[in-house]
């Protein structure tokens, strides 16, 4: 199996099918009706439960790769930067979110990169799972803004949003934390 037959396996395919999908998504959330909510809710589910889907298969099948390992963490961005975007301008989100979201994304991959550049791996904490839980279902729930058995499905995705800040704001610090601490403790197991 040459080198292109290795990079362009399932795995791979379905992050990139993410990423061109996005426009698709984003036409479904900016009609903005409640059907069209439900259903861009569900196509986000999708592209959500696909980020687990393509790493397990590339890990149970042995199928990772250079390209998945930088295109997947690609893909995501896109997606969720995309999405809050959407949403910051439609009036669902508060842009100083978005904001805090987007520079702690990108000062982590840059503390990962140069990391990665003198030979450090950096493993994720325990509160980046949880920032992307709670930034995930809450990013979900506002897609969805319709009420359901009388709740108000929009305040509680605002609710988790803002929970998914504190724990993004804290795995950032992990992250830098990891890479700052002094060498003799990072030897240590």
């Amino acid at each position: 199996m040459n080198k292109a037959q290795r990079e362009l396996n399932p795995a791979n395919l379905l992050t990139a099918l993410r990423i061109i999908s996005v426009p698709v998504f984003l036409a479904f959330l900016y009609f903005d009706k409640p059907l069209l909510n439900v259903i861009a809710c569900a196509v986000y589910t999708v592209f959500a439960a696909t980020d687990y889907v393509d790493g397990y298969i590339a890990r149970k099948y042995n199928m990772v790769t250079d390209l998945g390992k930088i295109l997947d963490p690609v893909a995501d961005k896109i997606f969720v930067a995309a999405t809050m975007i959407a949403l910051v301008e439609m009036g669902r989100l508060e842009g100083f979110i978005l904001m805090i979201i987007l520079t702690r994304d990108f000062a982590v991959g840059a503390l990962r990169n140069l990391a990665a550049s003198k030979g450090i791996i950096i493993a994720a904490g325990g509160a980046g799972k949880w920032k992307t839980g709670f930034q995930m279902t809450g990013v979900g729930c506002i897609i969805f803004k319709n009420s359901l058995f009388g709740l108000n499905v929009h305040l509680v995705g605002t609710i988790l949003v803002y929970i998914s800040l504190i724990f993004s704001l804290y795995s950032a610090w992990e992250y830098f934390r990891g890479y700052y601490k002094p060498s003799d403790e990072k030897s240590k197991p």
